[in-house]
């Protein structure tokens, strides 16, 4: 029995698809078949771009990200910060015994 992988579409081709059926230049179902997609995906993208779309618009929204986006974002930076930090001691000290 061999098992089909299910297809993962990328960010980008959703919102053109999406996008694409938000605009009401072709029907839902002429855009799944242009795009090889099913109907219903084509639809609820369209719902999730629907949604979404006025919070890009609201004030004080950095990049569109969430804050606890915004926090976990700030925690690796820190960590890449303090493994640098560690390798730099690290390669110091193997040079001093000669490793």
């Amino acid at each position: 029995m061999s098992k089909t992988k299910r297809k993962r579409y990328t960010g980008a081709f959703k919102a053109k698809v999406g996008l694409e059926a938000l605009m009401g230049v072709k029907t839902v179902g002429q855009i799944a078949r242009e795009y090889q997609v099913h109907p219903v995906q084509v639809t609820q993208w369209k719902g999730v771009i629907r949604e979404r779309l006025p919070d890009l618009f609201e004030p004080g929204r950095s990049e569109g990200l969430e804050p606890a986006s915004q926090e976990l974002i700030a925690q690796l930076h820190e960590k890449i910060g303090q493994l640098t930090v560690e390798a730099d001691w690290l390669k110091k000290k193997c040079k001093q015994l000669g490793l």
